[in-house]
């Protein structure tokens, strides 16, 4: 006899150890993913062991990883798993996930997966869409330069194509580069010379507004992404804000669960 269906949705995130963002951008996603299924049980995994580990010590709370939250869930007599992660690009980590997930595939009915944020030409077009609006009173001579975080995976080349498709739509002003990868902050700062805007405002294309985006981007450091445009000569204004926070980044998230809630 078949047990009775029980579903429940496990949300993944690489993690921050910043709180601050953490409440209002990790926190939000998830609470939007419990607002759109409130039948589902709701579980959390963080794919850093690091940050996992640094948590845990400062704070004392414990947060799973994909296989404790996977054996979690089967203790409590789930039966159906969507996996929705918040990782920007289907690199590493999201590959890792979905082994840890998949190595339980005989234990459930069922486990499904969500894509990442950036998988689809129509999710670039809507986080397009979600970051312009956010940045609408950019003026011509301002340019907003957004610093991803960049993979030796083949799919960093999907900041190059979002950098080619923001010029496309229009907005010769935005530049995508990474911290770890291409395009670097060389190519940046070329690219943003032949604009010659009076002001660049810097933004985390994260997440989460975190430890890169505090300290690779916007700290008074000789080699950080403000320091070297501020040494450029330009005005600078970092913008602390993890792309969890925009309403358009989370609703992106949501329309990827119920893709899979068919």
């Amino acid at each position: 006899m078949s047990k009775e269906t029980k579903k429940a949705i496990l949300a993944v995130s690489f993690g921050t150890s910043h709180n601050d963002t953490r409440k209002i951008t990790i926190d939000a996603i998830e609470q939007d993913m419990q607002a759109a299924f409130p039948d589902y049980a709701l579980y959390r995994a963080w794919t850093s062991k690091m940050i996992i580990k640094k948590v845990n010590a400062r704070d004392g709370v414990h947060i799973c990883n994909v296989k404790e939250a996977m054996e979690k869930m089967l203790q409590d007599g789930i039966t159906d798993v969507l996996v929705q992660p918040t990782h920007v690009i289907n690199g590493i980590e999201n590959d890792l996930m979905k082994e840890d997930a998949l190595a339980f595939q005989e234990q459930f009915h069922s486990i499904s997966f969500g894509d990442p944020l950036l998988t689809s030409e129509q999710d670039n077009l809507a986080v397009i869409d979600a970051i312009t609006s956010e940045f609408k009173t950019l003026t011509k001579d301002e340019v907003l330069v957004l610093m991803g975080h960049g993979t030796t995976h083949y799919a960093n080349a999907i900041y190059a194509a979002l950098d080619y498709t923001f010029k496309d739509k229009g907005y010769s002003n935005i530049f995508l580069g990474t911290v770890e990868a291409y395009p670097t902050m060389e190519s940046l700062l070329k690219m943003v010379h032949a604009y010659q805007p009076k002001k660049v405002v810097l933004a985390p294309f994260m997440i989460v507004a975190g430890d890169h985006a505090k300290n690779d981007m916007a700290s008074d450091e000789p080699d950080s992404w403000y320091s070297q445009f501020k040494a450029a000569g330009y005005d600078v204004e970092p913008v602390l804000k993890g792309l969890g926070e925009y309403t358009g980044i989370r609703k992106l998230f949501i329309e990827h669960l119920k893709t899979i809630d068919c």
